[in-house]
């Protein structure tokens, strides 16, 4: 029951010339209280997929675990790599499907997808009724997202560095730190190009917030 309730954060996903970064804040509430300071939100999937979760937590903590196991069927079965679209459409359709579950609780998952295949980067908004947008600039999610979008919609440039736009996504989660009391205890960052996904130490993190 307490997991049902652990919503709020901010979430941000920013297409950059040379890669994709994901962000998340490290704070899970439920209602008034905060009843966990280190919720981990972004989640490696495999050597090529990344996400953010916003939501239920225990709804989203259910789906990364089917979405992994679906990808490696999913190659196992077809003898190939799973392509960053295809990955959307079966992330997507696990949300489709477990938002019209039957339930006593009815659990609201949003996902945010950074993805590296043979056709280069990509950014996926996973909305909770399983629809998939291909993202080519920027998206946020959760309850900060409109402070988040305040700073991204103005400082937010085309073709920036992957650098740049690290900073940026820290500095729109730092914006929803300071007006939204769901989202706040740090910051946690994923760098997807195209060699690799990798999180961004907490050291650099911190660089980024001074």
């Amino acid at each position: 029951m307490e997991d049902q309730l652990k919503t709020g954060t901010t979430t941000i996903g920013i297409m950059c010339k040379d890669g994709v970064i994901l962000a998340a804040d490290k704070r899970a509430t439920a209602g008034n209280l905060i009843v966990d300071k280190k919720a981990e939100k972004t989640h490696i999937l495999n050597d090529d997929f990344a996400i953010t979760i916003a939501g239920s937590v225990s709804e989203a903590q259910l789906l990364i675990k089917l979405s992994r196991a679906e990808l490696k069927l999913k190659e196992v079965r077809t003898n190939k790599k799973t392509n960053a679209k295809e990955a959307a459409n079966l992330i997507g359709g696990l949300l489709y499907a477990n938002l019209r579950k039957m339930s006593m609780f009815p659990g609201v998952a949003h996902f945010l997808l950074g993805a590296k295949d043979h056709k280069g980067l990509h950014l996926f908004d996973l909305f909770p009724d399983g629809s998939v947008t291909d993202i080519t600039d920027y998206v946020s999610s959760g309850s900060g997202s409109v402070f988040a979008y305040g700073v991204l919609e103005t400082q937010y440039k085309h073709g920036m560095s992957s650098n740049d736009g690290m900073r940026l996504a820290v500095k729109a989660i730092m914006a929803a730190m300071q007006r939204d009391n769901c989202s706040g205890n740090g910051i946690d960052v994923v760098h997807i190009t195209e060699k690799e996904i990798r999180r961004v130490s907490p050291k650099d993190i911190d660089s980024m917030m001074n």
